[in-house]
């Protein structure tokens, strides 16, 4: 018989294996980001409190407008602008960057790069 490999439960895996040496301080917190098949958020969570900081996706009001009529990886780099802009206006300059358990490349990739055009350093 043949199986179909769940390619959300190896990514989880590899999500929880990353997860035991990256963790977000106060001093730096972790920039997660979460693709789904249509939309993508980003996090910035101050693990230490339990606390999230900032967060942007494509379904926010303010981030829907500047993305129409663009693609999924242009959308992605406009969340990781707009997170990233958040979190300065709290004071955060510093951020781990945690993919997910995603491979980095495409729209993981996009929030990255917007978040670094933005300011952010990882």
């Amino acid at each position: 018989m043949i199986t179909v490999k769940d390619k959300n439960q190896d990514r989880l895996v590899r999500h929880a294996r990353v997860r035991k040496t990256i963790v977000g301080t106060t001093e730096r917190p972790r920039l997660n980001v979460y693709r789904s098949l249509n939309n993508i958020y980003a996090q910035i969570i101050d693990d230490s409190k339990g606390v999230t900081i900032a967060s942007a996706s494509t379904l926010d009001k303010e981030v829907a407008e500047l993305i129409k009529d663009k693609t999924k990886t242009e959308a992605a780099r406009i969340v990781g602008e707009v997170v990233a802009k958040r979190a300065q206006a709290k004071k955060i300059e510093e951020v781990v960057f945690d993919r997910g358990g995603y491979l980095y490349t495409g729209r993981v990739q996009a929030v990255a790069d917007g978040a670094r055009a933005a300011g952010l350093k990882f």
